[in-house]
């Protein structure tokens, strides 16, 4: 009867958020709070909650802290240079312009949160790409790609759920993960190179004077033949936040009001504002050995992860904003991802508190050794990694941390797979989630770009399922899974 519960309360819990009837916060809490009436077991429901609470609260305080240091270090200016030098670097070499948007993404995608990610790295990226007329499928599936490896951070979320499902400190998860993901990201890289070549191919490779004189010739033409609705003015607007290669595609389409509506909207990509008054120039080479310092010690284990995010958000705070209305209004910039990724874990902590409280998981992870052959009892780990890919795909990160992996990983405790051991290959399928329907970042991702989700999911699935297979053959490799 528990087995059927368990199964039961995790189906309900994955359809009301997969259909959006609930949010993930609300679903971890009323759904299992109601089936542990169910059982019989509603009196014992705040033991069950307080012992969860009381072994994700590092998670949660890991979380917090994380997400406003990276908040502060993106309003301060540190990531600014990098993004210049990228746009520098990409000239209009497609190629070049391909790998920048992987390393773009990639270094971005520190602070932990998609949508950020993606703003920044198509606000910066996808004049280039207009302006050459390059795939931006390419643009949105490279960014997806590397956002993904690096969603595995600790603060960026996969690996808090795992180690919050598990019971586990996330650093023992992620540590030993570094080599594996990093064969995964130089793979994005070298994907990047081949699609970009590929792209130089087919477009040839211009300079950016070549493509300014190009694209003010065909307004020229425009113009004088009435321009069929354009707007006529002869000019070729540049945009703020793309640094060297930053203009528009004025004249590059076939003319007509479309193009004029493109490019007014194309003029609302700002980037990273270089007048922000959150800049900090002056300290800027004490921001960046402050991250350096701080991702040292964390991969290094001088101090708890949690403990070295909030000396960093305190010193960063106190240094880059020595007022505290200034603070506060830093604090007040970020709250939003604060909360929802902190009450998320909070929320968490009554799931998988009803689900082992109750006996549920265990009655479960019964029932899988005997269905699992006895022959793969031993490579659940592996196995783990391979369904992560199609389970992450279809259902959210909550739905698979929460709901799949504990059973998984009972399982796997019954063939002697170890709990660190499965959280880790729960890791794997990361790069494919991100291009998910279930997240959200992914439509900013590929609003911002102007592209069709169906044409960046057609392109980008293969792609990133390899990705994710190449960073399971590495853990294999390496014996990390």
């Amino acid at each position: 009867m528990l087995t059927i519960l368990g199964f039961a309360m995790i189906a309900t819990f994955l359809v009301l958020i997969m259909m959006k009837k609930m949010s993930p916060i609300a679903a971890l809490v009323l759904i299992p709070a109601l089936f542990c009436v169910f059982v019989g077991k509603g009196a014992h429901l705040g033991d069950y909650v307080l012992d969860g609470v009381t072994d994700l609260a590092p998670t949660a305080a890991m979380l917090m802290f994380a997400i406003v240091y990276f908040g502060v270090m993106i309003d301060v200016g540190l990531f600014d240079p990098i993004v210049r030098g990228i746009l520098k670097f990409c000239k209009a070499d497609p190629m070049r312009i391909v790998v920048g948007t992987a390393l773009l993404a990639a270094i971005v995608s520190l602070d932990g949160d998609g949508s950020t990610t993606f703003m920044i790295t198509v606000s910066a990226m996808y004049p280039l790409y207009k302006r050459l007329k390059m795939s931006l499928v390419v643009m949105t599936g490279v960014a997806a790609m590397a956002n993904g490896v690096m969603n595995t951070l600790p603060w960026g979320g996969p690996t808090a759920r795992a180690a919050t499902a598990l019971k586990l400190d996330a650093s023992e998860i992620f540590v030993p993960m570094i080599p594996a993901l990093l064969v995964g990201l130089l793979f994005v890289f070298g994907l990047s190179y081949v699609l970009g070549v590929r792209e130089r191919r087919r477009l040839g490779m211009l300079t950016l004077d070549e493509v300014l004189e190009e694209e003010k010739e065909s307004e020229t033409v425009l113009v004088g033949s009435g321009g069929s609705g354009d707007s006529g003015d002869g000019k070729v607007s540049m945009r703020k936040g793309g640094g060297s290669g930053a203009g528009t595609d004025a004249g590059a389409g076939s003319g007509g009001g479309a193009d004029a509506e493109d490019d007014a909207e194309d003029d609302s990509f700002q980037g990273l504002d270089p007048n922000r008054a959150t800049l900090r120039p002056k300290l800027y080479w004490f921001n960046a050995l402050l991250t350096v310092a701080l991702l040292t010690a964390m991969i290094m284990e001088w101090l708890p992860i949690p403990v070295l995010f909030l000396l960093g958000a305190a010193l960063a705070l106190t240094v880059n904003f020595p007022h505290i209305p200034d603070q506060k209004a830093r604090l007040a910039a970020h709250a939003d991802n604060v909360l929802n990724v902190s009450g998320m874990v909070f929320a968490a902590a009554v799931f998988t508190g009803v689900l082992q409280g109750t006996g549920m998981v265990d009655n479960m992870a019964k029932w899988m050794v005997d269905v699992i052959p006895a022959g793969m009892g031993p490579h659940m780990a592996v196995v783990t990694g391979v369904l992560s890919l199609p389970l992450t795909y279809f259902m959210s990160n909550d739905g698979f941390y929460f709901g799949v992996l504990p059973v998984l990983a009972e399982a796997g405790a019954a063939h002697g797979v170890s709990p660190v051991e499965m959280a880790r290959a729960s890791l794997v399928g990361q790069p494919l989630h991100m291009s998910s329907p279930l997240v959200p970042a992914v439509y900013v991702l590929v609003g911002m770009a102007k592209v069709e989700f169906g044409d960046h999911t057609k392109f980008v699935v293969k792609w990133a399922a390899l990705t994710c297979l190449v960073i399971l053959g590495a853990g294999i490799l390496f014996g990390i899974i």
